[in-house]
C-alpha cells in the first residue's frame, strides 16, 4: 500500500514479488521452496543472505463454531476492509467483541459509530490488560459510556451456529447474541516457516536474534513481530508486536546484511492508542510484571488535568509512575485522559531508555504554556508521589 512493486523496481532496483509465497526453507543448500500463488506454480530461489520478516498472526481459539460464518479476526488492513464490506452490505444489527485489548476496543467503538448493537466479552478483571487494573478500570468506564456492553471475568467458551452462520457466543456466564463476531484476542509471531527450517526460537516462540538482528544461522536475519526484542528494562528478552519496533528492527537488519554494522538494543514497551473520547499509553513494566520479577516497588498515581486549570478545554488526565524503592529507578508509566495527555508518555519511555531515577525525573525542564500544561506538568506530579512513597512522606 504504502510502496507499490513498480515503485520498487523502478526508484530502487528491488524485485518485489507480490502473491508469492515461500513455502520451504533449505538452510542446506541455501534455497528456497517458492509458490506463485497467482499462477499455480512452484520454483526455487538460491539465496546468500535470507531476511525473514513473516509478522504476526491473528490468535483464534480453538472454540466449537468459531469458523462459522459470520466470525472475523483482524490483524491487517485486508482483514478490516472486508468487515467493513461485511457491515456494508448484511447490515448486521448486534455485534460480539471478544477481547479488551487494541484491537478490540478499537473495533467496539467503530462498529458502536456504526450504529450497531455491541457487547464485548473480557476474560480478565479490566479491558486493557497492558495496564494494572486500576488504570484499566479508566478505559473500561470510556467504553461503556459510549454503549458498548461490556461483560468482564468472563470466558469465551463457543460460537452458536445456525445453518453456517452465528447466531450467539457463549461464555461461561451467559448467551449474547450475535449478527457478527470480531475476535480480538491479540496475535502470536508467524514463525512456523522458520521452526521447520530449524532457526531458534524464544519467548512465545519468536525467532531468537542477536542484537544485529541475526538468527542462529549465519546470513539469516529476522526482524518485527515474528521477532523477539530485548526489554531493557526488566533485562529479559520479550515479544512485542509493534510496528515501531518492526521499523526500527527492520532497519539494522537491513544496514547489517547490506554490509555495515548497527545494532538494536532493545525496548521498553511504549505504546499508545486512542479508545473513544480517551487516550490510552504505557511504557516499562506493569506491577504484575514487576513481581513477576521479584523487586519491590512503590507508586505514584494523580489526578490532574492536561493544561492550566483556567484556560479553555483543560481535560482530566491520571497518570501512573512505578520505581524501585531502595534505588528509586523508574520501571514504568501509564497514562490515560483526554486529548493532550498520551504522548506524555515518551517523557516516561526516554527517562526508562536513560535509566533515571524518580528524583532525577523530578528536576526535568519541560515545557510550559497554560494552553499545554501546568507549572508542573502532570509527568512531574507522578514522579513527586512516587518519590515521596520512597522516602516515606505519603
Amino acid at each position: 500500500m504504502a510502496v507499490t512493486p513498480e515503485k520498487f523496481r523502478d526508484e530502487y532496483g528491488i524485485d518485489a514479488r507480490v502473491l508469492h509465497e515461500v513455502t520451504e526453507i533449505d538452510l542446506k543448500n541455501r534455497r528456497l521452496c517458492v509458490r506463485d500463488i497467482g499462477g499455480n506454480r512452484e520454483q526455487s530461489e538460491a539465496f546468500d543472505h535470507l531476511m525473514i520478516a513473516t509478522g504476526s498472526i491473528p490468535f483464534c481459539p480453538k472454540v466449537p463454531g468459531s469458523n462459522a460464518q459470520g466470525v472475523y479476526g483482524l490483524h491487517s488492513l485486508q482483514s478490516g476492509i472486508r468487515v467493513r464490506d461485511v457491515i456494508d452490505s448484511e447490515n448486521p444489527k448486534k455485534a460480539v467483541v471478544v477481547g479488551g485489548g487494541y484491537i478490540g476496543l478499537e473495533m467496539a467503538e467503530a462498529l458502536i459509530m456504526r450504529g450497531l448493537d455491541v457487547s464485548l466479552v473480557e476474560q480478565a478483571g479490566q479491558v486493557m490488560n497492558t495496564l494494572d487494573p486500576d488504570m484499566g478500570a479508566l478505559v473500561s468506564d470510556a467504553v461503556m459510556r459510549v454503549g458498548v456492553k461490556l461483560f468482564r471475568e468472563e470466558t469465551f467458551q463457543s460460537v452458536e451456529v445456525a445453518s453456517g452462520r452465528v447466531q450467539a457466543v457463549v461464555t461461561d456466564h451467559r448467551t449474547i447474541p450475535a449478527d457478527i463476531i470480531i475476535l480480538g484476542l491479540g496475535v502470536r509471531p508467524n514463525t512456523e516457516l522458520a521452526e521447520r527450517a530449524g532457526i531458534s526460537l524464544g519467548v512465545q516462540k519468536a525467532i531468537k536474534t542477536s542484537d544485529r538482528m541475526q538468527t542462529n544461522i549465519p546470513g539469516v536475519w529476522a526482524a518485527g513481530d515474528c521477532s523477539e526484542s530485548f526489554h531493557l528494562v526488566s533485562r529479559r528478552p520479550v515479544h512485542i508486536a509493534l510496528g515501531t519496533i518492526a521499523n526500527k528492527q527492520g532497519r539494522v537488519a537491513g544496514i547489517n546484511l547490506g554490509g555495515r554494522y548497527a545494532t538494536f538494543p532493545g525496548v521498553v514497551g511504549t505504546a499508545v492508542s486512542k479508545i473513544c473520547n480517551m487516550e490510552v499509553a504505557r511504557t516499562g513494566l506493569q506491577e504484575k510484571e514487576i513481581k513477576a520479577l521479584g523487586l519491590e516497588y512503590v507508586t505514584g498515581r494523580i489526578n490532574t488535568v492536561t493544561r492550566a486549570s483556567y484556560y479553555p478545554h483543560a481535560g482530566k488526565i491520571t497518570v501512573k509512575a512505578i520505581a524501585e524503592k531502595g534505588s528509586g529507578r523508574l520501571l514504568g508509566a501509564q497514562i490515560v485522559g483526554v486529548e493532550g495527555a498520551a504522548k506524555r508518555i515518551d517523557v516516561f519511555a526516554t527517562a526508562l531508555h536513560a535509566g533515571f531515577s524518580v528524583e532525577e525525573m523530578i528536576n526535568l525542564d519541560l515545557s510550559y504554556a497554560p494552553p499545554y500544561s501546568t507549572v508542573w506538568d502532570p509527568v512531574h506530579l507522578a514522579v513527586r508521589q512516587a518519590e515521596a512513597a520512597l522516602t516515606g512522606r505519603l
